[in-house]
């Protein structure tokens, strides 16, 4: 005797990660099926695929304004991070420090803690200080390697003011290696643009439509790092291991349309966006707080398909879990802690008081979501909220 039916499911977590474009999928399997060889060899099947790789590097480059020999693929964004930091600190002397704000993706944020590394304010939009970034950078006695400021950030979706940020490291810093997690960036900003002042980029496949598994650091010409992993001279002695072309040329593919479709994108996701939000205030009143927005309701610099919000009275992970079982698949803090539902550094470094944080809720759209997403979350959440009250917010 069979159960009830599974709910539809509603997926609303596109920031932690998005699902595959068919075009993607269509590349990635023609590249596995053709591309067996290792591209290192010497053989016509390993030209073959060398050809493959050099034509998805060349296409990553024009997506993100870079030139082919300065793309350099790993598995991930959180990789390329690592590799952007710590390769940094470790190709300068044992003095140099790492800076970076408070709000970072992990990928970041951990490598400059363990470093013993220097961290910057954020204001209360989760958008750096750059009177605290130029007040630190002024006061530094000894050498900075990096500077690393997240372009999108994964869990408020707040656009930081990049092109500011390199003009106060190049016065102050002129020495330091200056990096950006766009990880979460090409769907909503013009990458290419504004990163042009940038030494380091990281970018992931799996947020904009690819595989999991496939990633890359900009580094540009004349920038020295010290490599993570050794053993092979692959990526230009850069990035040592056998490349995963399927990988590279199914992100090359949604990468780039990704940046092709991103201003119809974004235009189409606002929209949505905003109505879910609105469509949850309507519902629950001013318990529901816009985490980057809370002083003004002003979500200009908010990225157009994320809404963080915190709705008070509730606690996030009993939340999710009634959400979960209607099909409605959304986050709280990043979904980069394997699973964990820790309060947000992210909004602690904001100002969100603990017990508001521990109500937050992350609800991402992307290229699959649609109108009717929106009205079955809000109704969904509205639900699940009343039931949680019942019982004394979970």
């Amino acid at each position: 005797m069979s159960g009830p039916p599974e709910p539809q499911e509603v997926y609303l977590d596109h920031a932690a990660s998005t699902p595959l474009r068919p075009s993607a999928r269509d590349a990635w399997l023609a590249a596995a099926e053709r591309h067996h060889a290792n591209p290192t060899g010497s053989h016509q099947a390993a030209r073959e695929a060398r050809r493959a790789l050099d034509r998805a590097r060349e296409q990553v480059a024009a997506a993100l304004g870079a030139d082919p020999g300065e793309i350099v693929f790993t598995s991930g964004g959180s990789e390329a991070d690592n590799m952007a930091v710590r390769g940094a600190l470790g190709a300068r002397s044992p003095e140099a420090v790492a800076l970076t704000t408070q709000a970072e993706h992990h990928a970041v944020h951990d490598p400059v803690e363990r470093s013993g590394g220097v961290f910057v304010g954020v204001d209360e939009r989760g958008i750096l200080d750059l009177g605290d970034l130029a007040d630190v950078l002024r006061c530094r006695d000894g050498e900075v390697a990096v500077v690393s400021a997240i372009a999108v950030n994964n869990e408020t979706g707040s656009i930081a003011p990049l092109r500011e940020v390199a003009d106060i490291v190049r016065d102050l810093a002129p020495g330091a290696w200056l990096h950006t997690d766009a990880v979460q960036a090409p769907n909503w900003i013009d990458v290419a643009a504004e990163t042009a002042g940038y030494d380091l980029i990281s970018v992931t496949g799996h947020k904009v439509g690819s595989p999991v598994g496939t990633g890359v650091l900009v580094v540009r010409d004349g920038v020295e790092l010290d490599p993570l992993i050794v053993g092979g001279g692959q990526e230009r002695g850069r990035r040592a291991g056998t490349p995963d072309v399927a990988g590279a040329v199914s992100f090359a593919t949604a990468l780039t349309e990704t940046v092709e479709q991103r201003e119809g994108s974004v235009e189409r996701l606002r929209v949505l966006r905003d109505a879910l939000i609105d469509g949850l205030i309507d519902r629950l009143g001013d318990r529901v707080l816009v985490s980057a927005a809370r002083t003004n309701g002003d979500r200009s610099h908010i990225a157009a398909g994320i809404a963080n919000v915190c709705i008070t009275g509730v606690q996030s992970e009993a939340l999710l879990f009634l959400i979960d079982a209607e099909g409605l698949r959304a986050s709280a803090a990043s979904s980069c802690s394997s699973g964990a539902q820790d309060p947000s550094h992210v909004l602690a470094a904001m100002g969100v008081p603990r017990d508001v944080a521990l109500g937050s809720l992350r609800l991402s759209l992307g290229h699959t979501s649609a109108a009717s997403d929106v009205e079955r979350a809000i109704e969904v959440i509205a639900a699940a909220v009343e039931r949680l009250d019942r019982f004394g917010g979970g």
